[in-house]
């Protein structure tokens, strides 16, 4: 689930990748659905409404009707979101018949029927066992490419236009549009650093120089999810690459398409090498070895280690277990050396409207609900994390770390890393190899080979 091309100025609600975040599964919610009476049909409709539930329909449109499936996964941003965005949409469209389809398992219960060709109208591409790339290759997911040429959201704007990352394309057509942005980094306790007189990092050296202070005070370091080693990778490791690529992000984009020779390059080694650097030092926690993500994640809020890898995700997800006091500082990379510019690596939670959709006027008129402006503060409050919708969120109720994080993406000397999907099984050789690598099972050259041999197969 990771991440290419450059923008170098993203607004204020710029940010948070998924590609799927196996590791960021809510435990408190459970597939819900909802339905009313309503008619069978399916009319179209573009309804000029505004995001709140005081909706009015012009006479000159028609009314959406029938039967309307969502599907959403509930994990780290919660569904507080999806609860109210959805009351809102049935309320200016009492007509429509809207059913919900949600929770933390709500892609494995929906498999059986992406499978059989009984989709939901529209599915949020979040979580475990959802990747976008593999449901355009499965052709799961509707071509919005002439759509997208001209549409506009509910106040007459153009999507395209309002967008702070442009969708992805699939051999240059779109699928999936970026709804959520989110941005990898490294987290610390602001409040702990300023108690015990430690720097927070700007670059590598500095991050080196206060993890040898903060494992002589008797904390270790550093902590990450062994188990989901795409946490270290997105954080740690492809930011490196970037900054050891002079910031040229295609370097990225050529792995994406496994390109055997971008592995290759001496830029790999070289940010392999910054892990090993952390191994060898003894910063790393060896807790590691296989933990989960709420577990590295409660070591973490513990004072436990001092460090974290994440996505912005993580507060809202541990919200229940945030002792009092504490204060996340994050930037969204620590890999570059002093001097050296940030690296922003994001990723996005697409939405996108099913193939076999039975009710796909409905569902566009859902996308142009859901991507106004309105509804960029919004998502930030109540998600914890930024939306993909250009907008300033400084004066909004949002957390603290989640401006801090636009921050950086707003500031030109941040090299901004947009999403892109990683081949499957690529993606688990990295994750695997990496894993072997904080451990020392392997060298940072055989971390390369694996991975090459398992691109090679895929570009037979």
């Amino acid at each position: 689930m990771m991440f290419k091309r450059h923008l170098a100025a993203l607004s204020l609600a710029a940010l948070m990748i998924v590609a799927p975040l196996a590791g960021c599964g809510s435990k408190d919610s459970s597939t819900s659905t909802k339905t009313e009476d309503a008619s069978s049909s399916t009319t179209a409709t573009t309804t000029n409404t505004d995001s709140s539930s005081n909706t009015t329909t012009d006479d000159s449109t028609k009314k959406l009707t029938g039967d309307f499936e969502i599907q959403y996964f509930v994990g780290g941003y919660g569904d507080k979101w999806w609860k109210k965005v959805i009351a809102d949409f049935k309320a200016a469209n009492p007509d429509l018949n809207v059913k919900e389809s949600g929770g933390p398992k709500i892609n494995d219960q929906m498999k059986p029927r992406w499978v059989g060709g009984n989709p939901p109208d529209f599915v949020y591409i979040d979580g475990p066992n959802l990747n976008d790339r593999q449901m355009v290759e499965d052709g799961q997911l509707e071509d919005l490419t002439d759509w997208m040429k001209d549409a506009t959201n509910i106040d007459g704007t153009k999507i395209s236009d309002i967008l702070a990352q442009p969708p992805q394309l699939f051999d240059g057509k779109v699928y999936d549009i970026p709804l959520v942005l989110n941005s990898w980094g490294v987290f610390w306790d602001k409040a702990l650093f300023q108690e015990k007189g430690w720097e927070e990092p700007k670059d590598w050296q500095s991050f080196l120089a206060v993890s040898d202070k903060i494992k002589a005070a008797g904390v270790t370091p550093f902590i990450h999810t062994g188990k989901y080693p795409y946490y270290i990778n997105g954080a740690i490791l492809y930011p490196a690459i970037v900054s050891a690529n002079n910031n040229d992000i295609s370097i990225l984009q050529d792995m994406a398409d496994s390109k055997v020779e971008a592995f290759q390059q001496p830029a790999v080694l070289t940010a392999l090498n910054k892990i090993v650097e952390l191994r060898d030092k003894g910063f790393i926690d060896k807790a590691s070895i296989q933990i989960n993500h709420t577990d590295s994640q409660m070591l973490f809020l513990q004072h436990k280690d001092a460090f974290i890898p994440n996505g912005l995700w993580l507060p809202n997800e541990m919200a229940k277990d945030v002792p009092g006091g504490f204060s996340f500082g994050f930037i969204p990379s620590v890999t570059q050396d002093s001097g050296g510019k940030v690296v922003a690596n994001t990723s996005t939670a697409n939405v996108a409207i099913a193939k076999n959709a039975k009710n796909k006027e409905a569902a566009k008129a859902f996308l142009q609900f859901i991507f106004s402006e309105a509804q960029a503060s919004q998502w930030a409050e109540l998600s914890g994390a930024p939306s993909n919708i250009k907008g300033d969120i400084s004066s909004s109720s949002a957390p603290s770390h989640v401006k801090d994080a636009a921050r950086y993406l707003t500031d030109s000397n941040t090299v901004v890393v947009p999403s892109i999907t990683f081949n499957a099984d690529v993606d688990k050789a990295m994750q695997d190899a990496t894993d072997a690598l904080t451990i020392g099972k392997i060298t940072p050259e055989e971390w390369v080979q694996r991975v090459v041999d398992v691109a090679k197969k895929v570009k037979k």
